[in-house]
């Protein structure tokens, strides 16, 4: 009996968490969910969390109270194989190499500078993946609404084509007329069919992509009207350039810090005997060890870092002029796309209301059936061609959005 209750407890719970998954899948997929799963499911930033962790790998070494790992050192002298009289000495130290004067705080600097550019990088990564998936996911919109046109358009050509064939056997049309209808029934299953392939295509690149369903809903907020983003570095291109150029600088201050070689501070303790039978003295050694610097010593390093701030100071500017002409670009073609659907909802409307009114004429009989086909193909293609434009604007504002630097 108790066995009993709790298989029954267990299939009430299985079907309660069932009903919550399939509930769970029929919620849209946002931008911003898909953006996630595919970060996590493509690694595209595998990169940058490197960078990350090897920035904060020499955060830590800069923090540590000596310049490099400490050194011990052990020594033993005796004249067991000369004389023999058991004169010996032994000898233990340990040595701790010292920063030089500016020197941490200028590798502390550096390795903020490297964890803060490795951020930045991450940000960049992240909406160059945005902007794939908003590429896709309005050409899913636009596959969809299209096929959900012609999936309409089948289902009238089907009901117009069995009219006319029971048209055809009362008498009242020419067995032509039915094969017209026929075949543009066929034309219209075809058409869909058609898309109904591409649109299956493009669903199982955003499922390989995201892992998600394609059921996502790319709505977004509008795009920044000005270029403030451009202007105060807030585009996530711009501000890992800047951050790059300020781990350049510096890098060349720690190249300048790093004149020499690490001073070290040692300590000793020495054991030693005279002879057999003679008392053993100690003795404790404290000793600096200053090596000399030289000024070529660091040259590789600051001419590299140099050049590196050479090219992202070169690369800034570059950046800053493609940035600003995609920004434009992007904003003519919002507005002839906004144009575009606006005239193209109107031409559809009107085809529609032409092809509505031809469908009763020819129903009263006072139409042919070429001329209502003829308007009938029209409609679809303008309602196909909605479709398009209705997603292509979509599309246009993601792409102001992805110029402009937003994340969605």
């Amino acid at each position: 009996m108790k066995t009993k209750h709790r298989i029954s407890t267990r299939l009430a719970v299985g079907s309660v968490w069932c009903c919550m998954l399939v509930s769970a899948q029929a919620e849209p997929v946002t931008l911003a969910g898909a953006i996630d799963a595919a970060w996590q499911r493509t690694q595209a930033g595998a990169a940058s969390q490197a960078q990350q962790l090897r920035a904060a790998a020499e955060q830590k070494a800069a923090a540590s109270l000596l310049a490099a790992p400490p050194s011990l050192s052990l020594s033993q002298r005796s004249d067991r194989a000369q004389d023999n009289h058991g004169v010996q000495e032994r000898e233990i130290g340990v040595a701790l190499p010292l920063w030089l004067p500016g020197q941490r705080a200028a590798k502390q600097a550096a390795a903020d500078a490297e964890l803060g550019l490795a951020s930045a990088s991450v940000a960049l990564a992240r909406l160059r993946l945005a902007g794939q998936l908003r590429e896709l996911a309005w050409s899913l919109v636009g596959l969809r609404a299209e096929l959900a046109a012609n999936e309409a358009q089948s289902r009238y050509m089907r009901a117009l084509s069995a009219d006319v064939e029971r048209r055809v056997k009362a008498g009242d049309l020419a067995s032509t007329d039915a094969l017209a209808a026929q075949g543009e029934a066929l034309a219209a299953e075809a058409e869909a069919l058609a898309v109904r392939q591409r649109l299956q295509a493009e669903s199982l690149r955003w499922t390989g992509l995201t892992g998600l369903p394609a059921d996502v809903e790319p709505a977004e907020g509008e795009a920044p009207q000005a270029d403030a983003t451009l202007e105060q570095d807030q585009h996530p291109a711009l501000a890992q350039l800047a951050l790059a150029a300020e781990a350049a600088r510096r890098q060349l201050e720690v190249a300048r810090r790093d004149r020499a070689e690490a001073p070290e501070l040692s300590l000793a303790y020495r054991s030693e005997r005279d002879a057999y039978g003679q008392p053993r003295q100690g003795s404790m050694t404290l000793a600096l060890r200053v090596p000399f610097g030289m000024a070529v010593r660091n040259e590789p390093l600051r001419a590299a870092a140099q050049g590196a701030l050479d090219q992202a100071l070169a690369e800034q500017t570059r950046t800053r002029l493609e940035l600003a002409a995609e920004l434009a670009i992007a904003r003519d073609a919002l507005q002839s796309a906004t144009r575009q659907a606006a005239m193209q909802r109107e031409r559809a409307g009107l085809l529609r209301q032409r092809s509505a009114l031809l469908d009763k004429s020819f129903r009263a009989g006072e139409t042919a059936l070429p001329d209502l086909l003829l308007a009938v193909q029209a409609a679809a293609q303008a309602e196909a061609t909605l479709a398009r434009h209705q997603a292509a604007l979509g599309a246009a504002r993601a792409r102001l959005l992805q110029a402009s630097g937003v994340l969605p």
